[in-house]
């Protein structure tokens, strides 16, 4: 049966080995997809693609694995792993995507993203995600030695979790008119994402037309994949 997965949100850590391996078992039961899609923060943080990512070889050669089988991996960048490169893509041999792709799955015209743009009523985190994407302040931050990067993404990690607290749910979910025109840019009915760890499938109509949105849950307590087929989406729990 034809079937195309999407996952995100990942955020494997070493300190969540279950993790690592439930993400290492599903690998090993797409071997008979079209395709898999992993859009975004695949990793609860990369600093560039000389980290260490002790902890997750097993991860990164299951997906080495999966495309030396001939299953085609493709990837957008997430906010917590945009500096993966040109070495990690050829490791694994994953197809790096820009961060706003319209993809054919099966006749439909979909659009696939991280996410993170939609959420447009965060301020602050568009500020920073502005700056952090800047090659201004990405060329002399990968320079700095892995013991420094790493303390410095430790301690963005624990700044953003703060912040996280602070705010209200809204203002960290997507804006809906940021969400109707970039449906509009790219003529498209259907978009996929993650990055909100809101699982869920949202529909609504304008101009007649019917658009649906299908948000990727994380894989922080449990696994989660966007399973389609040419008839069906359906969002599935894995267990861990």
């Amino acid at each position: 049966m034809s079937q195309t997965l999407f996952v995100s949100d990942l955020h494997l850590d070493q300190k969540r080995p279950h993790i690592v391996a439930a993400f290492c078992r599903f690998l090993g039961e797409c071997s008979s997809a079209d395709a898999l899609y992993i859009l975004g923060d695949l990793f609860e943080y990369w600093i560039g693609d000389d980290d260490p990512a002790e902890g997750l070889e097993l991860a990164i050669q299951a997906i080495r694995d999966l495309t030396n089988s001939g299953v085609p991996v493709y990837f957008i960048h997430g906010n917590r792993d945009f500096l993966i490169g040109k070495r990690f893509s050829k490791q694994t041999q994953c197809k790096i995507l820009p961060e706003e792709t319209v993809i054919d799955l099966y006749g439909t015209p979909t659009l696939i993203m991280h996410g993170d743009t939609l959420c447009t009523d965060d301020i602050a985190y568009q500020k920073y995600r502005s700056k952090a994407r800047s090659p201004w302040i990405q060329k002399p931050l990968l320079m700095l030695s892995v013991k420094q990067r790493l303390k410095i993404a430790e301690g963005l990690r624990k700044k953003s979790k703060t912040a996280t607290q602070n705010k209200a749910e809204n203002i960290m979910d997507v804006n809906q008119y940021t969400v109707e025109r970039v449906m509009q840019k790219h003529n498209v009915v259907h978009l996929i994402h993650g990055h909100t760890h809101r699982p869920a499938e949202h529909e609504f109509i304008q101009s007649s037309h019917t658009y649906k949105r299908i948000v990727l849950g994380d894989w922080y307590e449990q696994g989660s994949v966007l399973r389609c087929t040419p008839d069906s989406m359906k969002l599935e729990i894995i267990s861990t």
